[in-house]
């Protein structure tokens, strides 16, 4: 994975839920790590869904393997939006990552 590809910035993060006074669950995103990334494909699709009209952001990033292990049930915040992931492809013998991200917009 050569570096000079790595060209954007993306926020990894976490679901972290806690007990709040009145004894109710608080649920929030916490940041696990920055990292470089590559973009490599972003598309959008418009769809009708049981909702109504929503737009479908699909967003792949190649990054390097993280010292923490990633999985599906946290996100992706790139260019002021959070995305989930979807996919998550192992690029190589632990060298890097391929995360397929989607974000759904009303």
């Amino acid at each position: 994975m050569r570096a000079g590809k790595l060209d954007r910035t993306i926020v990894l993060q976490r679901r972290v839920q806690s007990v709040g006074d009145s004894g109710n669950v608080l649920s929030s995103w916490t940041t696990i790590a920055t990292v470089r990334a590559e973009l490599v494909q972003a598309t959008a699709d418009e769809s009708a869904t049981d909702f109504g009209e929503a737009e479908t952001d699909l967003c792949t990033f190649r990054i390097r393997w993280p010292a923490s292990e990633i999985t599906t049930a946290e996100q992706v915040f790139y260019a002021g939006a959070a995305y989930n992931i979807k996919h998550i492809v192992e690029i190589g013998r632990r060298r890097g990552l391929e995360l397929r991200c989607e974000r759904i917009r009303l």
